[in-house]
């Protein structure tokens, strides 16, 4: 049975990317622009799994993760990350994230990521 995944990136092209990546999954793919988004969206929908960019607008990454793992401390967030952010996703691990993936997107990496953690 499909779920539902919230992707939370200020690009909108790494949004269109992952969508595109993510369509054949059936799974329902909702959009969040940057954290403050991010974090409403994940209160009014309950995602079974969030991708989750980690430099945004307003509130990053880091912050988001924070006030989604204080909403609901089983939730399961996996880290979009650039090359060079390891120390970021380290922190973001020790929080509560589950995963990361590292941008640009490799299709098979992301559906492995996916599937693992629905």
């Amino acid at each position: 049975m499909p779920g539902k995944i919230l992707i939370i990136d200020d690009a909108a092209f790494m949004r269109m990317m992952l969508k595109k990546i993510l369509a054949p999954t059936g799974n329902d793919l909702i959009e969040a622009v940057d954290g403050s988004d991010g974090v409403s969206k994940y209160k009014e929908h309950k995602p079974n799994l969030v991708l989750l960019d980690i430099v945004m607008p307003n509130i990053d990454g880091i912050e988001c993760l924070k006030q989604i793992i204080s909403f609901d401390k089983d939730a399961k967030v996996v880290m979009c990350s650039s090359i060079g952010q390891q120390t970021v996703v380290n922190d973001a691990i020790k929080i509560g994230a589950r995963d990361f993936i590292v941008k640009p997107f490799d299709a098979t990496k992301v559906m492995e990521v996916v599937s693992k953690n629905m």
